[in-house]
């Protein structure tokens, strides 16, 4: 923990760079709380010494009725699961906390308001806090948050960072959770459903539409966070479906490596990537002198499947 004093009292795990607190008391919150308002949280960070950080893509929900339709948009069912990833003050963590879920679990890599989430919900036996970055790399999830999406009944519900939003979707649906519902930038919600031919449309896009069907919800103001971002968001629901199985994963390197040239043909970007551009092209039956971003997520999939790695 790079020399840090942890106060806690309650038994906790250290693993690698982040921390995991599993809480083993009773549930203390007899009854539904009222979300957060604007006021309440910035009375919580003053009282916690703390502000809003922005390295941390920190914006924090101050809309009631949002919080309840974040919430509600998960359809949450006794048994599931739920991954709340920068739950802040805990506003949505409370929703979460006094739904039917069998449990949930809060990632939150700002220490000061682990702190603070420990201390408000250290009673709750449903509640684990994992204190560290959901990512531990560019296209690697946090080895503890991954050991807790072994359930099939495994939601994300969250308003997310602004700043790990993109990666993050992408490995959780990689990593096979059943459904997703966040707030997000309104510009990350149109790369998500983004058709082929258009500027947002990239890798993000394609792996997106093949592993998940993708709803955006409703637009949100910037007045519904506190501080306001600079643009509009967005509330996206994403149920996972799966047509790929086990190579998902070998699809997105190979989604990824050709978009990476994708100003160049799709013949120029194969050749570049070492692929059998001709053999590739001559199987699918696609038109090499396009450019990768005007092939449709199924064309993708339907050149990858000629390749010999795929296995299909």
């Amino acid at each position: 923990m790079n020399g840090r004093d942890v106060s806690f009292s309650l038994p906790f795990i250290i693993h690698r760079s982040s921390f995991i607190i599993l809480f083993t008391q009773r549930d203390a919150l007899s009854s539904h709380t009222v979300s957060q308002t604007k006021s309440q949280i910035q009375s919580l960070l003053s009282q916690a010494d703390t502000a809003p950080r922005h390295r941390f893509g920190q914006n924090f929900m101050i809309d009631q009725n949002l919080v309840r339709t974040v919430t509600a948009a998960g359809n949450i069912a006794a048994g599931d699961r739920l991954i709340e990833v920068g739950p802040g003050t805990g506003t949505l963590t409370e929703e979460l906390l006094a739904s039917p879920a069998a449990k949930v679990v809060a990632v939150e890599i700002d220490r000061d308001l682990s702190k603070m989430l420990f201390e408000r919900f250290a009673d709750n036996d449903r509640f684990t806090l994992i204190e560290g970055d959901a990512l531990s790399g560019k296209h690697e999830l946090n080895p503890d948050l991954l050991a807790q999406l072994g359930s099939p009944q495994t939601k994300l519900i969250a308003n997310l960072p602004y700043n790990i939003a993109s990666p993050l979707v992408i490995e959780l649906v990689l990593a096979g959770v059943e459904m997703l519902v966040f707030t997000v930038q309104k510009e990350v919600a149109d790369r998500l459903r983004a058709p082929a031919g258009g500027d947002a449309y990239g890798p993000l896009s394609v792996m997106v539409q093949m592993l998940a069907e993708v709803e955006l919800l409703r637009t949100l103001p910037p007045q519904a966070f506190w501080p306001a971002p600079k643009i509009d968001s967005a509330l996206v629901r994403l149920t996972r479906r799966d047509p790929m199985g086990s190579v998902a994963n070998d699809f997105s390197r190979f989604v990824h490596q050709i978009f990476s040239f994708r100003r160049k043909t799709l013949r120029k970007a194969l050749s570049m990537s070492d692929f059998n551009a001709e053999m590739l092209l001559e199987k699918s039956g696609l038109n090499g002198q396009q450019r990768p971003e005007e092939f449709t997520p199924e064309e993708f999939w339907k050149m990858f499947q000629f390749l010999p790695q795929a296995g299909l």
